[in-house]
């Protein structure tokens, strides 16, 4: 342990001097250290919004069904006279493709998917896709739904519906050509017929022109039978299913992993930009850079935790620095008051008594909040952390063998720390191990008498290296020696600021705890009751 008595520098404070800072603070940039701290900072809200987007995916993908696709190919076919005529290597030129396209994806098939299904056209349409492969006369018709036999049902009910309807535009206009043709065949034998009346009334010379006539008309009767029987004979079959769809051959979404992903991604999201919501009305004490600019105030030290969530104490080497700051600044007698805004100072006060009594002073603990028991357990605690050297509670000098064998070399002697005679007189405590040790009787003062006996008030004092430390209330505190408050928490208590009136103060900020509004309005009321801190103390044990 670092023993100190009159330390000129601390070489790792950046104010020299106590009392609030003057001028006017220099703005800080922003990096993105300062951008990802809030998030860090808030990390249980961000990683609980991650969590229910995470689970809202989750449960989406199990609890609603995932879309199934099924397909159904179709071969389009020319219309040609002869069924066995090959198409020739331009087929897809005979066929218009993109007019086929449209014709199934058209409101007639579209209409009897809605019908067979009771849903609404819309729907079917945005379930209903038809590609068309480039280079051939082939329509490929893929239907969603949210299960394997609907998807399945309706990809061929498209496909049948799409050459039906074909099938149906065929006939009607075969029908439309053939009764044209019968209506030309009617007038060509109406007139067949009126020549062959007029031949027979007929002379000799007229006859033979009536005859060509008759030739003609002949003629063009016949070429109009003809041109119907080839009508008559057209194949109106617009193709056929070449694959139907199967439950086998089903396919689904296959998106679940990719929901789960995006659902953990804007959960995270969500959880950084509420993050940054809350801080912007819930700002903490992040850095020591937030304290000095919420204070005004010199960094006296920074207190780091060590252990586990909920069990960190202090680290005993950072309390002695800022016992070291502390004792700097103040010169004996001194009355300094402990303040923070809504925390707990206790564990700090109790390891800056025992860092503070173990350099030879004589330290008063007061405190009115009911906090002296605990304040003596930490530090009967602290004390027994010290090294054998320092307290005098844990001998330096090794038991002796159990045979009684051993050396001169195997004894280390002892060395008692020398205590400074204390400005209060009590009884003088023997050096342990010394039955000749001597005991100095304290003087007695020509003062009143009290009934409070000096030998009672120092009967409470925990012996600490070459000090002691001694606990009470604020009323019985010490004339003399180094007096430390405990004081309660300034937002619910002003006595805080009234004791350090008397004397000067500490302000204790708690990393990720501290608000730095109730920080800065207790900065106002130490300067409006014209209390000057030495500095403040930032503890990294809270969590935000």
């Amino acid at each position: 342990m670092l023993l100190f008595d009159n330390v000129a520098t601390v070489a790792y404070m950046t104010d020299a001097q106590p009392g609030w800072s003057g001028g006017t603070v220099a703005a800080r940039t922003v990096t993105l250290t300062d951008l990802l701290r809030v998030p860090l900072h808030r990390i249980r809200l961000v990683a609980a919004v991650a969590v229910l987007g995470l689970a809202a995916a989750i449960g989406y993908v199990f609890l609603i069904p995932g879309a199934v696709s099924a397909s159904a190919v179709v071969a389009v076919r020319p219309v040609v006279t002869d069924a066995f005529t090959p198409s020739g290597a331009a087929a897809d030129r005979a066929v218009n493709m993109n007019v086929e396209s449209g014709i199934a994806t058209g409101t007639d098939v579209v209409q009897r998917l809605a019908d067979s299904g009771g849903r609404d056209p819309r729907d079917v349409r945005d379930a209903l896709d038809v590609e068309v492969p480039a280079g051939g006369q082939i329509l490929r018709f893929t239907f969603t739904a949210d299960s394997a036999e609907s998807a399945v049902n309706n990809a061929n009910l498209a496909a049948q519906s799409y050459l039906d309807v074909r099938r149906n535009m065929y006939e009607r206009q075969r029908e439309e050509m053939l009764r044209s043709y019968d209506e030309s065949i009617e007038d060509v034998a109406a007139r067949q017929a009126a020549l062959q009346k007029r031949m027979a009334n007929a002379r000799d010379g007229a006859r033979e022109a009536v005859v060509a006539e008759l030739a003609g008309v002949n003629n063009q009767l016949t070429q109009l039978s003809s041109a119907r029987t080839e009508i008559a004979a057209v194949d109106v079959n617009p193709g056929w299913v070449t694959q139907s769809a199967e439950k086998a051959l089903v396919s689904s979404s296959g998106r679940g992993p990719l929901y789960v992903a995006a659902g953990l991604l804007g959960g995270l999201l969500l959880g950084v930009v509420l993050a940054y919501a809350w801080e912007s009305m819930d700002r903490r004490i992040r850095s020591v850079d937030d304290g000095r600019d919420a204070t005004g105030l010199p960094l006296l030290g920074t207190v780091r935790g060590q252990g586990l969530f909920g069990r960190r104490r202090p680290v005993d080497a950072d309390i002695r620095y800022v016992a070291m700051a502390i004792a700097e600044r103040v010169r004996e007698p001194a009355r300094i008051a402990l303040l923070t805004t809504r925390e707990d100072q206790t564990t700090l006060t109790a390891g800056l008594a025992v860092a503070l009594a173990a350099t030879g002073r004589d330290v008063y603990v007061a405190d009115d909040s009911g906090r002296l028991d605990e304040l003596r357990a930490t530090v009967m605690t602290d004390r027994g952390r010290l090294p054998a050297a320092v307290n005098p509670a844990r001998p330096s000098i090794p038991k002796p063998r159990p045979d009684g064998s051993g050396s001169l070399d195997d004894v280390t002697e002892q060395i008692t720390p020398v205590r400074r005679p204390s400005p209060r007189p009590g009884p003088a405590r023997p050096a342990p191990g010394d039955p000749e040790a001597t005991m100095m009787l304290p003087r007695m003062s020509g003062g009143p008498v009290t009934a409070k006996s000096p030998v009672t008030e120092q009967a409470d004092e925990v012996p600490v290296g070459a000090g002691g430390v001694r606990f009470g209330t604020w009323r019985q505190r010490a004339a003399q020696g180094l007096v430390l408050f405990n004081a309660p928490p300034a937002e619910a208590d002003e006595r805080g600021v009234a004791a350090a009136r008397q004397g000067t103060a500490v302000v204790v900020v708690e990393q990720d705890r501290t608000k730095q509004g109730d920080l800065r309005r207790l900065a106002e009321r130490l300067r409006a009751a014209g209390v000057a801190p030495l500095g403040f103390v930032l503890t990294r044990s809270g969590r935000g």
